[in-house]
């Protein structure tokens, strides 16, 4: 995994990390076994996943938070036919960036120490 500079924005969206791309950066900047930078990105992973699957937010400094938000039943409508469907209500995942990560990818500096 390479680090992202500003020049790079353009080609940003070709460009996919994988869990093996975390796996070689911890690998390159930790020094373990391959394997064993694996099994700790599958346990960060893991880790994160399991909370959000429980309700909880998590919040990585410097980075966003994940949060849950429950969106109630409502109508919706199936474009082709025009039919309204009722849509079930469900839980989704969000993402909210810091402000931290919102300065870096847009290529300032960070705005102060506080972060989301």
């Amino acid at each position: 995994m390479q680090s992202l500079r500003q020049n790079d924005a353009p080609n940003i969206s070709q460009r996919t990390v994988t869990r093996a791309d975390l796996a070689d950066a911890v690998f390159r900047k930790v020094g373990l076994s391959r394997s064993e930078c694996a099994d700790m990105v599958e346990a960060v992973l893991a880790e994160i996943s399991a909370a959000i699957a429980n309700g909880e937010s998590v919040r990585l400094s410097s980075f966003g938070s994940f949060l849950v938000r429950s969106k109630g039943q409502r109508l919706g409508r199936n474009p082709k036919t025009g039919v309204e469907v009722p849509i079930d209500p469900r839980r989704v995942i969000v993402f909210k960036a810091s402000n931290v990560m919102k300065a870096h990818v847009n290529g300032g500096p960070p705005d102060g120490a506080a972060d989301d």
